[in-house]
């Protein structure tokens, strides 16, 4: 891509008291690729220290990406370009040629501009990060919805009964307007409206599929939605990734 005159990625994490965490998200992903899931599930339960040596050299691996000016951020600016732009404009690039890709979730379809199409053949489309080393599995970061009763009257279990099964997930799926995808084996796939929809469906419901929900919002709100979102965002504009990990480390809860 750089040498057909392409920056190969678009990156913006501006997103007001949340900026940062589309950071999170990409970490944890080569994480989980580069480190494995075991070590993935230990960080973030933090039965290993934040500022492990393996995170280090995962934050390190991302910073070759995106701190690489000839990689990033075509249409927008320099690597610097990328604490001050919205996560919903970084994205836009694409869509024009000027940056070949953005790591983001697979709602980010529905922010194109009207007249953008989303297919395989179309202007845009959207692909699983691939895994580290051939042979290795693929592995799916997610977050999710939960419902939760604040009741034990029959009817509300009943309620929270059927919302677990295929036929309810497929009334969804027929009906949304969002990237809402379910992980229930019986759904069919083919209701969804989005392509996009249909192969986070496939890859989430794969007998394959090793997922895992997103770490920053499994971590404790003082690391997970604090911390680990602000020194990222430190990261990116300066600060080293010794520092970075550290400061988060020193961060998290006692207890």
């Amino acid at each position: 891509m750089v040498a057909d005159g392409i920056k190969p990625w678009c990156a913006g994490i501006s997103s007001g008291t949340a900026t940062g965490w589309p950071l999170t998200d990409w970490l944890e992903d080569i994480i989980m690729r580069q480190q494995g899931v075991d070590f993935y599930d230990q960080w973030v339960a933090h039965d290993v220290p934040f500022n492990d040596p393996k995170v280090a050299d995962s934050l390190d691996e991302l910073g070759a990406i995106l701190k690489n000016p000839e990689y990033v951020n075509g249409g927008i600016g320099d690597v610097s370009s990328i604490a001050s732009t919205t996560f919903q404009d970084a994205g836009l690039p694409v869509a024009s040629g000027q940056c070949g890709m953005y790591h983001i979730g697979d709602f980010y379809g529905s922010i194109f501009p009207q007249g953008t199409t989303i297919a395989e053949d179309g202007d845009v489309f959207a692909f699983a990060l691939p895994v580290w080393e051939a042979g290795d599995s693929m592995t799916t970061e997610v977050g999710g919805e939960f419902a939760t009763a604040f009741s034990d009257r029959p009817e509300v279990v009943a309620f929270q009964t059927y919302l677990t099964s295929p036929e309810a997930a497929n009334a969804q799926a027929a009906s949304t307007t969002t990237s809402r995808v379910s992980p229930n084996s019986g759904v069919d796939a083919s209701l969804y409206p989005s392509p996009v929809s249909k192969l986070s469906a496939e890859t989430l419901t794969d007998p394959s599929a090793v997922v895992r929900y997103d770490g920053s919002d499994l971590m404790p709100a003082a690391v997970g939605s604090g911390s680990f979102w602000t020194q990222i965002t430190n990261w990116i504009t300066g600060q080293s990734t010794r520092d970075t990990l550290d400061a988060v480390e020193s961060s998290w809860p006692a207890n």
